[in-house]
């Protein structure tokens, strides 16, 4: 794949790990056959519920994909992470299908360095289908990166989760290296070539996302719901987080979406401009390299123009030795297969990620007073609050 420059498009994952990927790649195959051959496990959340899981494979019969017209509606994976009434019941959710973590590793250029079956066997939190906890929680929408898959926010999703939060993590069609369908059918990123070599904008993936994420909603809360315990969500209150265009998607879905009270944007370039109204009062937050692409007057001119567009409360977040991919998975992926990582340390991420994410979601969703959002504080001194 073309790799565009993360100031001209952020919507492509962080060149970091697609470049520390091609570097293992092309290693001896002495040091290949050091590979680890067994997976690791996530880190465990830090809330107080046991986490369930479900998979949801929707279809949109009322849109055409834009990527593949003839296609049967726009398909969408939707992972539901919830918090589960009791510990150790049913079996474990699996993290990804081996073709997904195999596409994922050779399109990063790291197939020599991931092993597909190690990867997808990776250790999660959640159990599968199991009984959901008393009462009504909060939803929380997530969207991954472009190219990459819904499963890379696992560890995220499964905090939230664990915190108290129904988590539906989506896989858009046509626009990772691998979405698994229950058919066992393999969706490839036809949206990479249209981007990359094509011209096409990342604002038609923002846009399709939006209208990706109003389908999940309507699916989820609305008169038919499509999961059996959807009387769990309290539909009153809703939040989306993404990553890269993932997190772009947040806003441009709240301008299209009132339903969504609160957006997370996790180092993502927007491609869209917010309209003069803005988000309509309703909060949102940037979190971001600290670096020369996401400091105010950064290479990413989007976050600068975007900024005083958002016109309820906010903050503009970026976190020292972090890259593009610190605020997924990867970093954990990065330290299990030896692949070169950045200077913050796979665990900080981990903690970082989620305690911000989690601050930012209680305090606008919850109500929750927590200072952590307030400014800078000592614990966390790789944080930066930025007020341009």
């Amino acid at each position: 794949m073309k790799r565009l420059t993360r100031a001209a498009a952020a919507a492509v994952l962080a060149c970091s790990l697609a470049l520390s990927g091609a570097a293992a790649a092309t290693a001896s195959a002495p040091e290949e056959a050091t590979a680890p051959v067994t997976p690791f496990a996530l880190p465990a959340p830090t809330g107080p519920h046991p986490v369930g899981s479900t998979v949801l494979p929707l279809v949109d019969r009322s849109r055409t994909d834009p990527w593949v017209p003839a296609a049967d509606g726009r398909r969408l994976m939707v992972t539901v992470h919830y918090p589960a009434a009791r510990p150790g019941a049913g079996p474990r959710a699996p993290y990804a299908t081996r073709e997904e973590a195999r596409r994922l590793a050779e399109g990063l250029g790291a197939g020599a360095a991931i092993p597909a079956e190690v990867l997808a066997a990776t250790r999660t939190h959640s159990r599968s289908d199991v009984r959901p906890a008393p009462g009504r929680h909060p939803l929380v929408l997530l969207s991954p990166g472009f190219s990459v898959s819904r499963w890379t926010l696992t560890h995220l999703a499964e905090d939230l989760a664990s915190r108290g939060y129904v988590v539906a993590s989506v896989d858009h069609a046509y626009e990772s290296f691998g979405t698994t369908l229950p058919s066992g059918e393999t969706l490839g990123c036809v949206a990479c070539t249209a981007l990359d070599e094509e011209g096409v904008p990342g604002s038609v993936v923002t846009t399709t996302r939006a209208a990706d994420m109003r389908f999940v909603l309507d699916r989820l809360t609305g008169p038919a719901p499509v999961w059996r315990y959807a009387r769990t969500i309290d539909a009153r209150r809703i939040g989306m987080a993404g990553h890269s265009i993932g997190g772009a998607s947040a806003a441009t879905t709240m301008v299209a979406d009132r339903r969504v009270d609160a957006g997370i944007d996790m180092d993502g370039a927007f491609w869209e401009e917010l309209p003069p109204e803005g988000l309509r009062g309703r909060p949102f937050l940037m979190l971001g390299t600290h670096d020369s692409v996401h400091l105010p007057g950064g290479e990413d001119t989007s976050w600068d123009r975007t900024w005083p567009a958002l016109d309820g409360w906010k903050r503009w977040l970026t976190v020292a030795g972090a890259t593009h991919a610190t605020f997924t998975d990867f970093p954990l992926v990065e330290r299990h297969f030896g692949l070169p990582a950045p200077d913050l340390a796979a665990d900080r991420a981990v903690a970082l990620t989620r305690a911000y994410v989690a601050a930012f979601l209680d305090r606008h969703l919850r109500g929750a007073p927590g200072r952590l959002l307030d400014g800078p504080s000592p614990k966390n001194p790789e944080v930066h609050f930025q007020n341009p």
